[in-house]
Formats: C-alpha cells, sequence, structure tokens
C-alpha cells in the first residue's frame, strides 16, 4: 500500500481514506447478502494534505492524522482507484469525527 501513497498526494485539505470492510457476518453467526450490508461509514486514513489556506495567508493543518479510524458522511467523497484498491478523497471539513483508542 506504501508504494500507491507515493504517486499520489492529496492537496490542501483533503484526505485520502480507506474504507473498512462490510460486516458479512452477524455476531449470532448469520450471514448477510450484500443487498442487505449497509453502507460502510467508517474509515482508516491513508494520506493527508498540507492543509487549508485561510483569509489570512496562514495554512491550517488538518485535524487527522494517517493510521486514525475516522466517521465519513453518508454520501460524498471522490472515489479513486489506486493499484486496484478503492479509496475515497474528503475535505478535512466533511469528515463527521473520528475514533479514539
Amino acid at each position: 500500500a506504501g508504494k500507491a501513497f507515493r504517486k499520489f498526494l492529496p492537496l490542501f485539505d483533503r484526505v485520502l481514506v480507506e474504507r473498512c470492510a462490510a460486516e458479512t457476518v452477524t455476531k449470532g453467526g448469520i450471514m448477510i447478502p450484500e443487498k442487505a450490508q449497509g453502507k460502510v461509514l467508517q474509515a482508516t486514513v491513508v494520506a493527508v494534505g498540507s492543509g487549508a489556506r485561510g483569509k489570512d495567508g496562514e495554512i491550517h493543518p488538518v485535524s487527522v492524522k494517517v493510521g486514525e479510524k475516522v466517521l465519513l458522511p453518508e454520501y460524498g467523497g471522490t472515489k479513486i482507484v489506486l493499484e486496484d484498491k478503492d479509496y475515497y478523497l474528503f475535505r478535512d471539513g466533511d469528515i463527521l469525527g473520528k475514533y479514539l483508542d
């Protein structure tokens, strides 16, 4: 995965994320069909831009770091395919929150 991100770096306040895999089995062991699975809103940050430039000309850094788990909105983001894997590009302000360990 590291080689793919040397070829692509988000600009400004953009964040590149990889969505987590959808749950295919419930806690009770029941298989969930693909059509019944909901959209996965949790993702891992894989690359971040340098930050947005404010009106005063200073750069405001991105609020998430590489490797953090974040909560995404249900809709939005730009799909990007790098080395046959799907990634999504979001603005820093579009990310709803991050999970704490």
